[in-house]
């Protein structure tokens, strides 16, 4: 079906495993897959000292492929944005490389969006996602398979009843409808998107659609975040924020009834932006693609809620 090029911009993989599998499971699919020279290198904690990284960021932009893949996000890629090869890159787009990746990799499509306007893709790593021990997710398969194709127009999901009661609270006049158009749709990793604030990679967007997702962080630590982005006016700037799966954390007794909602419920009394939960999207096996720096329309009516990209 396509040329689909693996590479490692971040933490090196650990999981030879779960990397061979994702390949076997992209073959099976059909696709040609080319592994980077350097995909399972390791250097202290990342896939291989900076050079090592930027010449297979390099690579992967010279490499013709229909996708570049990452194998796993971790930490590694602010490290290397003053670096990266952004006319290679937004040119190897241009001719039809579509970047993939999450997490960590928010970092790279957020930088090569401020630089050049190039619009990538949030979605599945190889490790993660093709390479589980279970099936592989059959939402996600379907998502990345029309986004190979040149077919994905949209994605859809159902919004939990609690964010109806709060659009119909937040206007009474428009009950629980909201539309949104011609908004570029942006975002990624919450901690690795704060730690880009105030620096020149991250893109000044205003009247954006901002999606946002997490994991391994405690509600307390997302609402420290959201705090900031709000105090920056990032927030308030937004026409909509989609919060997607934020999991894999623990409360304690401390937190004496603190929860994600309670930090969902703050965040909507501090701005007049929407905010949007249940995006599928995230650390969790049924993920979307969302592409990153591209005109949407966010359509909600009652619970369900439309983006339309196509």
């Amino acid at each position: 079906m396509s040329y689909i090029y693996i590479f490692s911009p971040s933490s090196a993989v650990r999981d030879k495993a779960a990397f061979r599998r994702g390949i076997k499971r992209l073959q099976k699919l059909g696709h040609d897959v080319e592994v980077d020279a350097d995909a399972l290198s390791s250097h202290t904690r990342f896939a291989g000292d900076d050079a090592t990284r930027l010449a297979a960021i390099s690579r992967a932009a010279a490499s013709g492929a229909d996708v570049a893949l990452i194998s796993r996000g971790g930490y590694g890629l602010t490290r290397l944005l003053p670096d990266l090869p952004y006319k290679a890159l937004a040119r190897s787009i241009e001719r039809g490389t579509q970047y993939v990746g999450l997490s960590d990799f928010t970092a790279f499509q957020l930088a090569l969006l401020s630089k050049t306007g190039a619009c990538t893709w949030a979605g599945p790593a190889l490790g993660e996602d093709f390479g589980t021990s279970e099936t592989p997710d059959d939402i996600m398969e379907a998502c990345f398979d029309d986004m190979v194709c040149g077919q994905g127009e949209g994605s859809g999901w159902r919004l939990p009843k609690g964010d109806e009661l709060a659009l119909v609270s937040r206007s009474p006049a428009a009950a629980s409808e909201l539309a949104v158009r011609n908004a570029c749709l942006w975002g990624g990793n919450l901690t690795v998107m704060c730690s880009m604030v105030g620096t020149p990679w991250l893109p000044p967007i205003k009247g954006g659609v901002l999606f946002l997702e997490d994991v391994n962080e405690h509600p307390y630590r997302i609402e420290r975040q959201l705090t900031q982005l709000l105090h920056t006016g990032i927030i308030d700037q937004q026409k909509a924020i989609l919060l997607g799966a934020f999991n894999r954390f623990q409360v304690s007794p401390h937190d004496r009834g603190f929860k994600l909602q309670t930090v969902v419920d703050w965040l909507r009394s501090k701005t007049k932006t929407p905010v949007l939960t249940g995006l599928p999207f995230g650390h969790v096996p049924t993920k979307v693609l969302l592409p990153v720096g591209r005109k949407i329309e966010l359509l909600v009516q009652g619970r369900d809620a439309l983006m339309f990209w196509g």
